[in-house]
């Protein structure tokens, strides 16, 4: 009878099919990230956007992304991940399509807030969907090579998503015109709802505690897109102006608020603070943090770097990362195979001095440049890092954490990386901004984005810092469990 059971269950569950639907969920997201960097220039022009105001096209998905992906993987522990996944692939659909006609609307009566809501929309529903879809496949692959593997898929997806939004991006925005990025999720949702329909079995009924903390999801929200605007106002007002510091201070009072609200609160509290103690958890989220900074803005300043200084054109400027993408697709493969052999911190550790050396590169561009000469190098060098860094991040991030809390790890992990993207780009983008100075010309802005590609490498630098000081040294994955699980194929 329990053998018979098993085998059923075995059948309902189709780790095939779950791994599809999760690595189609993860290219769409990351995806929407990344669309509309080569659109940037036709979208500033268009809605009357200002250099640094151009950014809050990415924050405003990043923000409300990152902040609200803590309540969304509390909620597919609460009430399961098949239905959070199916619900938010659903609002992120629609969306993505409601995002798509307001950016008609707004390009027609030429309100940049429009866009900037638009954006915020989509994110809403990717921190719905996100969380449940990566707490799925933690749970499906627990243990061994299957999980290496699983990883390694998910982050070559998920890399793969970042680097060709870039190409799709280039060649909507020069065949179809920039406002059509905002459609091109909606059947890539249609996909991934059908099929986590077909592939993920209902789980055992939920256990059901309080209700997750929406307060502390609006509060962490508000905080860090305060604190973005205080950043990114700093070109109108200065670092010491009453403005800036009011808002820098309003914003720490709403993050503070946060950690005691989560500490108080009669409701389930959106993340457990003692969860940081788990050293694994705390670097692993820390190193995303960084990482997710200084990949966001390199995309932002090689997409303008190769349109406004070298004059590419959007699609073949889309063409152009496409070595990009396949260099993070083969570090996502070199990162399995050699993550049956080393520790995954030590990947993380190789994977950001090469990224970090390839964005050091970057910083050497010129105005007189060449795609050849200036970008495809370190193009190469700084993907393959970014792919050998991917998996092992997020394998490392729920490395002793509770079944029950797995979509909240995952959540904050996919937190981290959106807030820092988000606040990368504003500080790396300010501080470009200001190299570049009031007087644009080319050799200006090369300098400007020069810069930021540099201190992008300061930032990987960090990461491998956190690595080999937080991160707990382990051996190769799961050897042990291999062998039990061996050995119970053969009983």
């Amino acid at each position: 009878m329990t053998s018979r059971a098993s085998a059923g269950a075995s059948k309902r569950v189709r780790p095939g099919l779950i791994l599809a639907a999760v690595a189609v969920v993860q290219f769409m997201v990351s995806l929407d990230l990344s669309v509309v960097n080569v659109g940037l220039p036709q979208i500033g022009a268009a809605l009357g956007f200002s250099a640094v105001g151009l950014t809050w096209v990415i924050h405003a998905y990043a923000l409300t992304f990152g902040g609200l992906l803590l309540l969304g993987g509390k909620a597919a522990d609460r009430y399961g991940r098949k239905p959070v996944l199916l619900l938010g692939l659903a609002l992120f659909g629609l969306a993505s399509l409601a995002g798509g006609l307001a950016s008609l609307a707004g390009g027609l009566a030429q309100e940049p807030g429009q866009l900037v809501a638009a954006r915020a929309a989509q994110g809403i529903g990717a921190a719905a969907l996100a969380p449940a879809a990566l707490a799925l496949l933690t749970t499906t692959f627990p243990a061994g090579k299957a999980r290496v593997r699983a990883f390694g898929i998910w982050s070559a997806t998920n890399a793969a998503g970042g680097a060709l939004g870039v190409l799709i991006g280039g060649l909507l925005t020069e065949y179809a015109g920039w406002r059509w990025v905002m459609f091109v999720s909606v059947p890539m949702a249609a996909c991934a709802l059908a099929l986590a329909w077909r592939a993920v079995a209902a789980g055992p009924p939920a256990v059901r505690g309080a209700r997750p903390d929406a307060l502390g999801a609006v509060l962490a929200t508000a905080g860090m897109t305060l604190l973005v605007f205080g950043v990114v106002r700093t070109d109108q007002y200065a670092w010491t102006s009453p403005v800036t510091v009011a808002t820098l201070a309003l914003a720490a009072v709403l993050l503070a608020a946060f950690v005691l609200v989560e500490r108080t609160t009669a409701r389930e509290p959106l993340i457990r603070l003692g969860l940081f103690t788990n050293r694994s958890v705390a670097g692993a989220n820390a190193y995303n943090l960084l990482l997710g900074a200084a990949m966001a803005a390199a995309f932002y300043f090689a997409s303008l770097y190769l349109q406004r200084v070298l004059g590419t054109g959007p699609a073949l400027t889309g063409v152009e990362f496409l070595p990009f993408a396949l260099g993070v697709v083969a570090g996502s493969v070199l990162a399995v195979k050699l993550g049956y052999r080393l520790a995954p911190r030590t990947l993380l550790v190789i994977g950001g001095l090469l990224t970090a050396a390839g964005f050091a590169w970057f910083g050497l561009i010129s105005p007189d440049g060449a795609f050849v000469t200036d970008v495809l190098g370190p193009s190469i060098v700084a993907s393959v890092g970014f792919g050998l860094c991917l998996g092992p991040v997020v394998s490392t991030a729920t490395v002793g954490v509770a079944a029950h809390e797995s979509g909240t790890a995952s959540g904050l992990l996919n937190s981290s990386r959106q807030i820092g993207a988000s606040l990368g780009l504003a500080v790396l983008g300010t501080l470009a901004h200001d190299r570049t100075g009031q007087s644009v010309t080319p050799e200006t802005l090369n300098d400007g984005y020069a810069l930021g590609l540099s201190l992008g490498a300061v930032l990987l630098l960090g990461a491998v810092l956190i690595a080999l000081t937080v991160l707990p040294r382990t051996g190769p994955p799961e050897r042990a469990d291999d062998r039990v699980v061996s050995l119970s194929a053969r009983d």
